[in-house]
């Protein structure tokens, strides 16, 4: 891959965008104090309830009986050893050290019931004490200053702290809602948020440049994760009414199961997961079907009343491992057929860092040190698929400054950029942004190959980040 960029590049890069996000810090986001301080106490009362609630359960009893006056029932150390240890139940996952993993996505893949509340505890704890307690602790005046850096992350993307307001949970719907409803933008405005669509794919083909990723990208017809359901579900039987409806995206049945392959195979493969994994996800997270042999009454219900349990028996997968030995040439096939030029990539540029020691992003950043094969494949497309978002961030701020807009930019997350705007600027801000998004970032970087695409939200007047709605005014 030949780099142009050099490190001067990528200097004016990094210090247009600290003078830019710092004059974001500067602006804030606004806070409700009073919505905060309810919250914990609502919040408190429920981890109360959670906690009495499991101190009735069979678990508890074990528990307390082991461990008696030392009983911790925040400490995972001690859960593992009484679920692993004392209970005999097979860890799904392990740990670094070897031991059973404890984290919320293994707690998720145990059938245990009585473990729901003490989920329930450790979701309301972290957001009562992780982040309504380090809203209130960081707000000014009512207003939130976070910090956003360039200099903490060695993919050079950005961090975010006092307070983090990029780790406010995405995948906990209620969690997320909760924290969005305490931010605001200044009296009589709105939040916008926009949001590139699908930028790390994108930057992964002008990376790897294979013809099929690029195939997918550049054609509004076709549709990459309905096919990998097709594939991996074996839906060939439906062929005619998922063309007839316009796509397995336009069934309500099998859009779960296109879900269920972009969140559970797709994107963990472009992260370098690997099959079994990503078989245990679909199967059991997502079409409901237990560990073991299935029966035909097990499992999503698909079309025609069929479960997803008979419709893969039928098609003689009848348990998990049949499963995960499907997935395993579903993999195969993914990176040796379907995106042939990607998966030789992969193993080209590992071994050249193995020769090098270091590697270099297409805006002019160099990466270098130990580094495990997963890091050394995904830094290229996370590190730069950012420098885009800070791109853009830094040509809009320049705007506003130059057309002095009362609307002013107050921070990114992630793959989106977060703005106060006035309501009488709101449309010429979204098609400005989106201008310089799509059409400005491409032609100053020649090696974007594929269409870049952003999102609008935009809460109402006065209205929380919590109210956002997708915005219709065309952009």
């Amino acid at each position: 891959m030949k780099i142009e960029a050099t490190i001067a590049d990528a200097y004016q890069l990094f210090h247009e965008g600290a003078l830019a996000l710092a004059r974001a810090e500067r602006q804030g986001i606004r806070l409700d104090v009073d919505y905060c301080e309810r919250q914990k106490k609502l919040l408190t009362n429920r981890i109360d309830r959670a906690y009495n609630k499991f101190k009735e359960t069979k678990l508890y009893a074990i528990w307390n009986k082991v461990y008696k006056d030392k009983t911790n029932l925040d400490s995972n150390h001690q859960l593992g050893y009484i679920l692993y240890n004392i209970m005999k139940i097979e860890p799904p996952k392990l740990t670094v050290s070897g031991k059973g993993a404890t984290d919320e996505d293994t707690l998720m893949q145990l059938d245990l019931p009585e473990l729901k509340w003490i989920k329930e505890v450790r979701r309301y704890k972290k957001i009562r004490d992780t982040y309504l307690d380090s809203f209130l602790r960081e707000q000014t005046d009512g207003y939130l200053h976070p910090f956003f850096n360039l200099h903490t992350v060695r993919t050079y993307r950005s961090s975010c702290q006092s307070p983090n307001i990029q780790n406010i949970p995405r995948r906990d719907t209620e969690a997320m809602t909760i924290c969005r409803k305490a931010l605001f933008a200044r009296p009589g405005h709105h939040i916008v948020e926009i949001d590139y669509h699908a930028l790390e794919v994108s930057i992964s083909a002008c990376v790897n440049k294979d013809p099929n990723l690029i195939r997918y990208l550049t054609n509004p017809e076709s549709d990459m994760h309905g096919d990998m359901a097709i594939q991996i579900f074996m839906l060939h039987d439906y062929l005619d009414m998922i063309e007839n409806a316009g796509g397995v995206n336009k069934i309500d049945e099998f859009k779960v199961l296109r879900d269920a392959t972009k969140n559970g195979f797709v994107f963990p493969q472009f992260y370098g997961d690997y099959y079994a994994n990503n078989a245990v996800s679909i199967a059991c997270d997502w079409c409901k079907l237990p560990k073991g042999k299935w029966r035909k009454n097990q499992g999503i219900t698909i079309v025609n009343n069929k479960t997803i349990g008979e419709h893969l028996i039928e098609h003689g997968i009848k348990s998990l491992d049949d499963f995960i030995e499907h997935m395993k040439g579903i993999e195969y096939d993914f990176w040796h057929n379907r995106f042939g030029v990607y998966g030789q990539w992969r193993e080209d540029w590992y071994r050249e860092y193995q020769k090098k020691g270091y590697f270099d992003l297409l805006t002019g950043f160099r990466c270098s040190g130990i580094m495990r094969r997963n890091e050394v494949i995904n830094y290229p497309v996370q590190g730069t698929a950012f420098h885009c978002l800070l791109k853009t961030f830094v040509e809009v701020d320049k705007i506003m400054q130059r057309e002095n807009w009362d609307s002013r930019l107050i921070g990114q997350i992630h793959d989106s950029i977060l703005l106060d705007v006035h309501p009488n600027e709101l449309e010429h801000v979204i098609k400005t942004v989106r201008r310089v998004a799509t059409v400005k970032i491409p032609r100053i970087w020649k090696w974007i190959i594929v269409p870049l695409s952003v999102e609008a939200d935009v809460t109402p007047v006065d209205g929380s980040w919590a109210d956002k709605k997708e915005y219709d005014g065309g952009i």
